[in-house]
Protein backbone atom coordinates (compact mmCIF):
# COMPACT_ATOMS: atom_id res chain seq x y z
CA UNK A 1 0.00 0.00 0.00
CA UNK A 2 2.43 2.71 0.97
CA UNK A 3 4.50 2.01 -2.59
CA UNK A 4 0.94 2.75 -4.29
CA UNK A 5 0.39 5.87 -2.20
CA UNK A 6 2.93 8.24 -3.99
CA UNK A 7 0.89 7.64 -7.02
CA UNK A 8 -2.28 8.80 -5.79
CA UNK A 9 -1.55 12.70 -6.02
CA UNK A 10 -0.15 11.96 -9.97
CA UNK A 11 -4.12 10.43 -10.68
CA UNK A 12 -5.93 12.70 -8.69
CA UNK A 13 -4.05 15.70 -11.12
CA UNK A 14 -4.88 13.54 -13.99
CA UNK A 15 -8.99 13.28 -13.09
CA UNK A 16 -9.19 17.00 -12.61
CA UNK A 17 -7.20 18.00 -16.19
CA UNK A 18 -9.69 15.45 -18.16
CA UNK A 19 -12.21 17.19 -16.94
CA UNK A 20 -10.91 20.51 -17.25
CA UNK A 21 -10.89 19.73 -21.14
CA UNK A 22 -14.38 18.50 -21.49
CA UNK A 23 -17.07 21.08 -22.24
CA UNK A 24 -19.14 23.13 -19.36
CA UNK A 25 -22.73 22.37 -21.52
CA UNK A 26 -23.45 19.52 -23.83
CA UNK A 27 -26.32 20.72 -26.10
CA UNK A 28 -29.07 18.21 -27.38
CA UNK A 29 -31.18 20.32 -29.92
CA UNK A 30 -33.67 20.25 -31.63
CA UNK A 31 -36.29 22.02 -33.96
CA UNK A 32 -40.34 21.91 -34.37
CA UNK A 33 -42.48 24.61 -36.19
CA UNK A 34 -45.94 24.34 -35.97
CA UNK A 35 -49.23 26.02 -37.33
CA UNK A 36 -51.55 26.50 -34.01
CA UNK A 37 -55.18 27.34 -34.36
CA UNK A 38 -56.68 29.60 -31.71
CA UNK A 39 -59.72 27.63 -30.14
CA UNK A 40 -61.14 32.10 -29.09
CA UNK A 41 -60.69 32.39 -32.91
CA UNK A 42 -62.61 29.59 -34.25
CA UNK A 43 -65.18 30.69 -36.59
CA UNK A 44 -66.45 26.95 -37.81
CA UNK A 45 -65.61 24.89 -40.40
CA UNK A 46 -61.70 25.12 -39.90
CA UNK A 47 -61.73 29.19 -40.14
CA UNK A 48 -60.22 31.69 -37.90
CA UNK A 49 -61.41 35.25 -37.39
CA UNK A 50 -58.66 37.67 -37.68
CA UNK A 51 -59.13 40.80 -36.30
CA UNK A 52 -60.15 42.10 -39.67
CA UNK A 53 -62.67 40.33 -39.91
CA UNK A 54 -61.40 38.10 -42.37
CA UNK A 55 -61.80 34.24 -41.75
CA UNK A 56 -59.05 31.87 -42.79
CA UNK A 57 -58.31 28.34 -43.07
CA UNK A 58 -54.83 26.67 -43.72
CA UNK A 59 -55.07 23.68 -45.56
CA UNK A 60 -51.34 23.38 -46.44
CA UNK A 61 -48.12 25.08 -44.56
CA UNK A 62 -44.28 24.56 -45.02
CA UNK A 63 -41.39 26.42 -43.93
CA UNK A 64 -37.71 26.25 -44.53
CA UNK A 65 -35.43 26.98 -41.89
CA UNK A 66 -31.75 27.86 -43.21
CA UNK A 67 -29.64 27.41 -39.51
CA UNK A 68 -30.43 28.81 -36.47
CA UNK A 69 -27.51 30.75 -34.63
CA UNK A 70 -27.28 30.65 -30.87
CA UNK A 71 -25.66 33.83 -29.54
CA UNK A 72 -23.65 35.05 -26.23
CA UNK A 73 -23.51 38.52 -25.48
CA UNK A 74 -21.16 40.34 -22.55
CA UNK A 75 -19.88 43.39 -21.21
CA UNK A 76 -22.25 46.34 -22.49
CA UNK A 77 -23.81 49.46 -20.80
CA UNK A 78 -24.46 53.04 -22.28
CA UNK A 79 -27.48 55.63 -22.73
CA UNK A 80 -26.94 55.56 -26.85
CA UNK A 81 -30.21 54.56 -28.69
CA UNK A 82 -29.88 52.91 -31.82
CA UNK A 83 -33.07 54.12 -34.30
CA UNK A 84 -33.43 51.74 -37.15
CA UNK A 85 -34.72 55.07 -39.24
CA UNK A 86 -31.21 56.51 -39.10
CA UNK A 87 -28.85 53.62 -38.50
CA UNK A 88 -25.41 54.57 -37.45
CA UNK A 89 -21.99 54.73 -39.82
CA UNK A 90 -21.29 51.24 -40.84
CA UNK A 91 -24.95 49.90 -41.21
CA UNK A 92 -28.16 50.98 -44.00
CA UNK A 93 -31.12 49.65 -45.39
CA UNK A 94 -32.44 48.74 -41.85
CA UNK A 95 -35.75 45.94 -41.78
CA UNK A 96 -37.24 43.74 -40.46
CA UNK A 97 -35.43 43.89 -37.04
CA UNK A 98 -31.74 43.96 -38.39
CA UNK A 99 -29.55 46.20 -40.26
CA UNK A 100 -27.06 45.27 -43.59
CA UNK A 101 -23.33 46.50 -42.43
CA UNK A 102 -20.44 47.69 -44.79
CA UNK A 103 -19.34 43.92 -45.38
CA UNK A 104 -22.40 42.58 -46.46
CA UNK A 105 -23.30 40.97 -42.93
CA UNK A 106 -26.93 40.91 -41.34
CA UNK A 107 -26.54 42.38 -37.58
CA UNK A 108 -29.54 42.23 -35.41
CA UNK A 109 -30.53 45.83 -33.76
CA UNK A 110 -29.59 44.45 -30.26
CA UNK A 111 -26.32 43.58 -31.51
CA UNK A 112 -26.31 47.25 -33.09
CA UNK A 113 -27.68 48.35 -29.97
CA UNK A 114 -25.28 46.72 -28.21
CA UNK A 115 -21.79 48.59 -29.96
CA UNK A 116 -23.64 51.72 -29.12
CA UNK A 117 -23.78 51.17 -25.24
CA UNK A 118 -19.99 52.27 -25.50
CA UNK A 119 -19.48 49.58 -22.52
CA UNK A 120 -17.78 46.81 -24.78
CA UNK A 121 -20.54 44.38 -25.43
CA UNK A 122 -19.90 41.98 -27.89
CA UNK A 123 -22.54 39.28 -29.39
CA UNK A 124 -20.45 35.94 -30.40
CA UNK A 125 -21.94 32.71 -32.23
CA UNK A 126 -21.68 30.26 -29.72
CA UNK A 127 -23.02 27.19 -31.98
CA UNK A 128 -24.34 27.67 -35.54
CA UNK A 129 -27.63 24.50 -35.68
CA UNK A 130 -27.59 23.88 -39.53
CA UNK A 131 -31.38 22.90 -40.72
CA UNK A 132 -31.85 23.16 -44.34
CA UNK A 133 -34.71 21.65 -44.80
CA UNK A 134 -38.55 22.25 -45.21
CA UNK A 135 -40.75 21.86 -42.22
CA UNK A 136 -44.78 20.90 -42.09
CA UNK A 137 -46.34 23.31 -40.29
CA UNK A 138 -49.34 20.98 -39.80
CA UNK A 139 -47.55 17.70 -38.88
CA UNK A 140 -45.71 20.00 -36.52
CA UNK A 141 -42.46 17.16 -36.77
CA UNK A 142 -39.89 17.40 -33.77
CA UNK A 143 -36.22 17.63 -35.61
CA UNK A 144 -32.90 16.58 -34.09
CA UNK A 145 -30.11 19.29 -34.77
CA UNK A 146 -26.44 19.32 -35.23
CA UNK A 147 -24.40 21.80 -33.90
CA UNK A 148 -21.11 23.81 -35.92
CA UNK A 149 -18.44 23.54 -34.43
CA UNK A 150 -19.25 21.59 -31.91
CA UNK A 151 -22.30 20.78 -29.43
CA UNK A 152 -19.58 21.40 -26.13
CA UNK A 153 -19.38 24.64 -25.15
CA UNK A 154 -17.20 26.75 -23.28
CA UNK A 155 -17.58 28.72 -20.20
CA UNK A 156 -20.47 31.11 -21.70
CA UNK A 157 -24.28 32.14 -21.05
CA UNK A 158 -26.36 31.72 -24.25
CA UNK A 159 -28.87 34.60 -24.76
CA UNK A 160 -30.63 34.34 -27.64
CA UNK A 161 -31.30 32.34 -31.22
CA UNK A 162 -31.33 33.87 -34.69
CA UNK A 163 -33.23 32.20 -36.87
CA UNK A 164 -33.17 32.28 -40.42
CA UNK A 165 -35.77 31.82 -42.35
CA UNK A 166 -35.20 30.72 -46.23
CA UNK A 167 -38.78 29.68 -47.44
CA UNK A 168 -42.99 29.39 -46.81
CA UNK A 169 -45.18 27.73 -48.82
CA UNK A 170 -48.67 27.63 -47.22
CA UNK A 171 -52.21 27.12 -49.43
CA UNK A 172 -55.92 28.34 -48.02
CA UNK A 173 -58.41 30.41 -48.51
CA UNK A 174 -60.08 33.11 -47.47
CA UNK A 175 -63.48 34.17 -46.14
CA UNK A 176 -65.13 37.32 -45.42
CA UNK A 177 -67.38 37.62 -41.37
CA UNK A 178 -68.59 41.02 -42.47
CA UNK A 179 -72.07 42.03 -43.56
CA UNK A 180 -72.30 43.45 -46.02
CA UNK A 181 -69.27 41.28 -47.26
CA UNK A 182 -66.24 42.82 -48.83
CA UNK A 183 -66.17 39.94 -51.44
CA UNK A 184 -68.41 37.00 -51.59
CA UNK A 185 -67.52 33.05 -51.03
CA UNK A 186 -64.33 31.68 -50.36
CA UNK A 187 -60.77 32.84 -51.78
CA UNK A 188 -58.37 29.73 -52.51
CA UNK A 189 -54.94 31.58 -51.65
CA UNK A 190 -51.38 30.13 -52.29
CA UNK A 191 -47.77 30.98 -51.29
CA UNK A 192 -44.62 30.12 -52.64
CA UNK A 193 -41.93 32.23 -51.01
CA UNK A 194 -38.13 30.97 -51.66
CA UNK A 195 -34.73 32.70 -51.16
CA UNK A 196 -32.21 32.06 -54.34
CA UNK A 197 -28.58 30.97 -53.73
CA UNK A 198 -26.28 30.63 -50.89
CA UNK A 199 -25.48 34.26 -50.09
CA UNK A 200 -29.11 35.23 -50.62
CA UNK A 201 -30.70 37.76 -47.90
CA UNK A 202 -33.45 35.97 -46.02
CA UNK A 203 -37.03 36.00 -45.85
CA UNK A 204 -37.12 36.95 -42.35
CA UNK A 205 -34.61 36.95 -39.57
CA UNK A 206 -36.44 36.41 -36.04
CA UNK A 207 -34.87 36.15 -32.20
CA UNK A 208 -36.03 34.79 -29.22
CA UNK A 209 -34.43 34.86 -25.85
CA UNK A 210 -32.73 31.97 -24.55
CA UNK A 211 -30.92 31.10 -20.92
CA UNK A 212 -28.43 28.37 -20.80
CA UNK A 213 -25.52 28.67 -18.60
CA UNK A 214 -22.39 26.82 -19.77
CA UNK A 215 -20.42 26.41 -16.03
CA UNK A 216 -19.71 23.63 -13.57
CA UNK A 217 -22.48 25.15 -11.22
CA UNK A 218 -25.26 23.54 -13.90
CA UNK A 219 -25.53 20.10 -15.06
CA UNK A 220 -23.75 19.44 -18.28
CA UNK A 221 -26.62 18.04 -20.42
CA UNK A 222 -29.11 20.45 -22.18
CA UNK A 223 -31.64 19.04 -23.99
CA UNK A 224 -32.54 22.01 -26.05
CA UNK A 225 -36.38 22.02 -27.72
CA UNK A 226 -36.52 25.05 -29.38
CA UNK A 227 -40.11 26.13 -31.27
CA UNK A 228 -41.52 28.34 -33.76
CA UNK A 229 -45.17 28.44 -33.56
CA UNK A 230 -47.09 30.98 -35.92
CA UNK A 231 -50.64 31.63 -35.22
CA UNK A 232 -53.73 32.89 -37.04
CA UNK A 233 -52.74 36.70 -36.02
CA UNK A 234 -49.73 35.99 -38.75
CA UNK A 235 -52.17 37.06 -40.96
CA UNK A 236 -54.27 39.78 -38.72
CA UNK A 237 -52.46 42.97 -40.74
CA UNK A 238 -53.57 41.40 -43.84
CA UNK A 239 -56.02 43.26 -46.41
CA UNK A 240 -57.72 40.36 -48.31
CA UNK A 241 -59.74 42.61 -49.64
CA UNK A 242 -57.18 44.45 -51.50
CA UNK A 243 -55.76 41.22 -53.09
CA UNK A 244 -55.81 40.44 -56.67
CA UNK A 245 -57.65 37.39 -57.97
CA UNK A 246 -55.76 35.59 -60.74
CA UNK A 247 -57.34 34.51 -63.91
CA UNK A 248 -57.45 30.65 -61.96
CA UNK A 249 -59.60 31.75 -59.29
CA UNK A 250 -56.47 31.63 -56.81
CA UNK A 251 -55.04 34.72 -55.04
CA UNK A 252 -51.30 34.05 -55.92
CA UNK A 253 -49.34 36.31 -53.13
CA UNK A 254 -46.35 35.59 -55.30
CA UNK A 255 -47.93 37.40 -58.24
CA UNK A 256 -46.47 41.39 -58.24
CA UNK A 257 -49.94 42.69 -58.17
CA UNK A 258 -50.13 41.05 -54.64
CA UNK A 259 -46.29 42.41 -53.41
CA UNK A 260 -48.40 44.56 -50.76
CA UNK A 261 -49.70 42.01 -48.78
CA UNK A 262 -46.87 39.71 -49.42
CA UNK A 263 -45.36 42.52 -47.73
CA UNK A 264 -47.58 42.75 -44.71
CA UNK A 265 -47.30 39.26 -43.89
CA UNK A 266 -43.70 39.15 -43.93
CA UNK A 267 -43.64 42.02 -41.39
CA UNK A 268 -45.73 40.22 -39.38
CA UNK A 269 -43.42 37.18 -39.41
CA UNK A 270 -40.58 39.21 -38.23
CA UNK A 271 -42.17 39.84 -35.10
CA UNK A 272 -42.98 36.93 -34.03
CA UNK A 273 -40.44 35.06 -31.50
CA UNK A 274 -39.44 31.72 -30.96
CA UNK A 275 -39.02 29.85 -27.68
CA UNK A 276 -37.15 26.77 -25.83
CA UNK A 277 -37.44 24.19 -23.85
CA UNK A 278 -35.15 23.77 -21.68
CA UNK A 279 -34.37 20.63 -19.33
CA UNK A 280 -30.40 19.48 -17.62
CA UNK A 281 -29.40 16.51 -16.42
CA UNK A 282 -26.03 14.59 -15.69
CA UNK A 283 -24.50 13.15 -18.92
Amino acid sequence: MRRLLPWLPLVLLSGCALDAGEGFAVLEPSVQVAYTPLPRRDAGDGYQALASDFQLRMDSGALRLGSIDLLASSGGGGATTFDPSSPPPGYSLCHNGHCHSDDGALVDYEDIQAELGGGGSTTTTVANLPVDTELDLLAAPTVGLSCKPDCELTRTTVSRGRWAITGLRLTGSVRDGRVPARFTGALPFRLTATTTGAEAEPLAVLTGDLDVPSDRESAPRVALGLKLELTPELFDAVDWSAATVGLDGVVDLDAPANAAVRTALFQRMAEVNPTAEVSRGAR
